[in-house]
């Protein structure tokens, strides 16, 4: 069973950002005394997990648009904790095509972070039993907040989504709203206004293109940006949370409803009136968002990580902002899709769970979050994690999307459960937005490939009740 994250509790959480924890010793969350840690520990949290001492530890983690500024933050954590143990940290890019022989092999590195497009499906992880059970983590004191376990300073519902049948298996170390961007100086300079319905969106999208400016782009030859970053949030505007969960269950016919339908034929508008950045399609996700820095389209889809992807490509006084995607009518505008992600993993086989379980309590420590808040712009979903630190304008906007978005603060699951479900729509939207299917065929492509993974036996099955 998987439950998403109510409004409430994400305003509760975030909320906290500006908080200081009771009782926290921290000093400072940037720089390292050459003689320690920054902060006081307490007996009971050097060493909850019980790591053997010399004995090496490996992390190995997907170097995306977060960098790995924080991964090398948080192993300087590890080793001023533990000295006596070598701690390694490598960057890489396609994760199951360098990992997958070592899960074979039986030795895989002791963490891994399990992100971006070449990962290794979870699912598969899963039902191959490849995976630590986590509890031993979120039972151990946590690093730098006394009195309180590792579970208990992350945002509630932020791990639902790493729970398998009862099981913590993974870590979310990211919180990310996703939406539409775009640079208000931009938009202030033109005297645009963003649109809070679909209709005035298209209507705007043919003012940017009169212009001479392309109204979108997208990340071309990765179009799940668009599932995630329009289409999904179309789903849930035109047909509910209970639309939703019907596409989650694998339920007959799901994909191909009158809701799912709307919204299909809501986004192909942006293909059929010529509204995409021609020879988007064969941009990488890093050229497209090149293009939309250099003022070459007005909109493009994305989660939080984009600012600090593109840093050293921005303009000055860009102001990138976030918002939600326009609905059909105003009052579902300022609904938005947000999730936790980013998911850290412990192999079951590794020569060091304990080691890679520690480095991952030093990952999502306040410190840590502090620092992936000030340098990488983004949210760790830990208690206090941006305490103190002055936000930039897409975090601040973010932010504010989040906490406007009353109880429409949503997320899905299937791309998470079904890794094959996740393949079929991606590949369906780029054939959707160059115009080379048609809505309802877009729709029969994709429910036919949730009626073979629900046929599968298997693949194991997840309810979103």
């Amino acid at each position: 069973m998987r439950k998403g994250i109510s409004r409430r509790r994400f305003l509760k959480s975030s909320a906290a950002l500006a908080a200081a924890a009771a009782g926290s010793h921290l000093l400072t969350p940037f720089a390292f005394a050459q003689d320690g840690l920054p902060f006081e520990v307490g007996p009971e949290a050097m060493n909850p997990l019980g790591l053997e001492a010399g004995k090496k530890v490996e992390g190995i983690f997907f170097e995306g648009g977060f960098g790995r500024s924080y991964i090398d933050n948080a192993a300087d954590l590890f080793r001023a904790l533990h000295p006596d143990n070598e701690m390694t940290v490598e960057g890489i890019q396609r994760v199951q095509e360098v990992l997958q022989p070592r899960f074979i092999g039986g030795n895989p590195p002791d963490v891994i972070d399990n992100s971006g497009a070449g990962n290794i499906p979870m699912d598969a992880l899963v039902a191959d039993d490849q995976l630590a059970d986590l509890a031993p983590l979120m039972n151990a004191a946590s690093l730098d907040t006394p009195g309180k376990t590792f579970a208990e300073t992350l945002f509630p519902g932020s791990q639902a989504t790493g729970v398998f049948d009862g099981k913590q298996l993974l870590l979310n170390i990211a919180f990310t709203v996703s939406g539409v961007w775009y640079s208000q100086s931009l938009f202030a300079d033109n005297g645009w206004e963003y649109p809070q319905t679909w209709d005035d969106m298209l209507a705007l999208s043919e003012t940017i293109k009169t212009s001479g400016i392309s109204p979108w782009t997208y990340q071309g030859k990765y179009p799940q940006y668009m599932v995630f970053g329009v289409f999904m949030p179309l789903v849930y505007k035109v047909g509910g949370i209970e639309t939703l969960k019907a596409l989650d269950n694998l339920e007959d016919g799901a994909w191909t409803s009158e809701p799912v339908l709307q919204a299909a034929n809501m986004i192909y508008q942006l293909a059929a009136n010529d509204y995409i950045l021609p020879g988007t399609e064969g941009l990488t996700h890093t050229e497209s968002q090149a293009e939309w820095l250099q003022g070459h389209a007005a909109f493009i889809p994305c989660g939080t990580w984009l600012e600090n992807e593109m840093r050293d490509l921005t303009p000055e006084g860009f102001d990138m902002v976030i918002a939600p995607v326009p609905g059909p009518t105003a009052d579902t505008y300022s609904s938005i899709l947000a999730w936790p992600g980013e998911p850290y993993i412990v192999p079951k086989n590794a020569a060091n769970v304990a080691g890679g379980m520690e480095f991952m309590r030093c990952m999502l420590s306040k410190a840590n979050a502090q620092f992936f808040a000030k340098e990488i712009s983004a949210i760790m979903p830990v208690f206090g994690g941006s305490e103190g630190i002055e936000l930039s304008s897409a975090l601040q906007s973010a932010l504010s999307a989040a906490e406007s978005a009353g109880d429409g603060l949503f997320n899905y699951f299937w791309k998470d459960w079904y890794s094959a479900l996740g393949d079929g729509t991606r590949d369906a939207m780029g054939q959707l937005l160059t115009k080379r299917s048609t809505p309802e065929q877009f729709l029969e492509t994709i429910q036919a490939v949730a009626d073979e993974v629900k046929a599968d036996e298997d693949i194991p099955k997840y309810t979103h009740s």
